[in-house]
């Protein structure tokens, strides 16, 4: 599949889901906080925080993303390794207040396996496992529903 493949059956598979498509964010954010737009969620911000009422509960994006600098700096990687960029698309799916892991989860199988038809025996999961300093816990949930995608899934 090349690149617009893939960005398109991305698309396509969260509207058949439900969710609103919407455009990238500009790559210059309204977050004082931020040089340029560097991750998907950057534009849903007000949204997770309450800030703002999203329009739509199922949100669907590509968003053009810089990281050269801050937190997220992978400028000094570049050209060490074959997947460090300056400039790239985040592929999202967004929920807000609709569905949570359990579907997120469930359309992320269906999306890998059935949709771009990677082969099941060659995936991986990984949850949230919190350091000694961390106050977070472990997600059990998140485990739990991955643990049974794997077992139907006969693995």
């Amino acid at each position: 599949m090349t690149s617009s493949e893939i960005r398109q059956s991305f698309l396509d598979f969260f509207k058949s889901k439900d969710h609103e498509i919407v455009p990238s964010a500009p790559l210059l954010p309204t977050a004082p906080n931020l040089l340029f737009t560097n991750a998907g969620m950057n534009a849903f911000v007000p949204y997770f925080l309450g800030e703002r009422k999203a329009t739509s509960t199922r949100v669907a994006d590509t968003q053009k993303c810089i990281r050269a600098g801050g937190k997220h700096n992978d400028l000094e990687d570049v050209g060490f390794d074959t997947y460090h960029q300056t400039f790239f698309e985040m592929l999202g799916n967004w929920s807000f207040g609709d569905y949570f892991k359990k579907e997120a989860i469930e359309w992320a199988w269906e999306l890998l396996t059935e949709v771009w038809k990677f082969p099941k025996e060659r995936l991986y999961a990984t949850v949230y496992q919190p350091g000694e300093d961390d106050p977070a816990k472990f997600d059990q949930e998140a485990y739990n529903y991955w643990s049974e995608v794997f077992k139907e899934a006969g693995l």
